[in-house]
């Protein structure tokens, strides 16, 4: 397979507070100068095509919320574990389809809380994985915008972190490290998540821009 004959799948949707088409299709000419044929999709039924799935090099999700149907988290489940990328950002791939549990499995994490709101705050590079292709070179993101508290398990390959500081009234009393980006091995494919990326303008911050590009890039089949 030449380089100009990977296809990938753009799924977005959901809840429209997170901009999904607009987020998503932020990312398509990249994915196309990257020599990728896309499709756009406004729905999840392409979700339950097997035949279209196992074509697929790569899917990325923007689609908040929602509900998956049992076709559809089948088929997506097995075109992954049967070696397509699946990569996203923010709500649209850990605050997706709460009620499905296989989902939450497969992703390796789920939004919890932004307990305050919009909040400057740092999202730090782990020092062992700081040469991983997807944050080699970049330092610590200092961004204004909704700080993830996410639910997480120790499958994950975490690259960044971030902590969430207890203020004056918050019911949890010591700092708590939350994953901000990670990685994620399931069957033959392979998973990437950042959960920075709220606002339109936290994609265009260069580092978080560049650790989104690198790991589309290295979800794909």
């Amino acid at each position: 397979m030449t380089e100009r004959d990977r296809r990938a799948l753009v799924v977005r949707g959901g809840w429209p507070g997170h901009a999904p088409e607009e987020a998503a299709e932020l990312f398509v000419p990249f994915l196309e100068a990257s020599g990728y044929d896309v499709t756009l999709e406004g729905s999840l039924e392409s979700y339950a095509d097997e035949e279209f799935m196992a074509s697929l090099d790569l899917v990325v999700q923007c689609w908040t919320m929602g509900e998956i149907l049992p076709d559809e988290m089948r088929g997506l489940r097995t075109a992954i574990a049967n070696g397509t990328g699946f990569a996203g950002w923010h709500g649209g791939i850990v605050d997706s389809f709460r009620l499905a549990t296989d989902y939450l499995q497969m992703v390796g994490g789920q939004f919890a809380a932004h307990a305050h709101d919009l909040i400057d705050h740092t999202i730090e590079i782990v020092p062992e994985h700081a040469d991983h292709p997807i944050v080699a070179g970049i330092d610590s993101i200092t961004l204004r915008s909704e700080q993830y508290w996410v639910l997480a398990d120790s499958y994950n390959e975490v690259l960044a972190t971030t902590t969430i500081v207890p203020r004056d009234g918050d019911p949890w009393h010591e700092p708590v490290v939350s994953p901000a980006v990670w990685t994620r091995r399931w069957g033959a494919g392979r998973i990437f998540v950042c959960a920075a990326g709220h606002q339109l303008a936290d994609l265009e911050v260069p580092p978080v821009r560049t650790i989104v590009e690198r790991g589309i890039l290295w979800a794909s089949r």
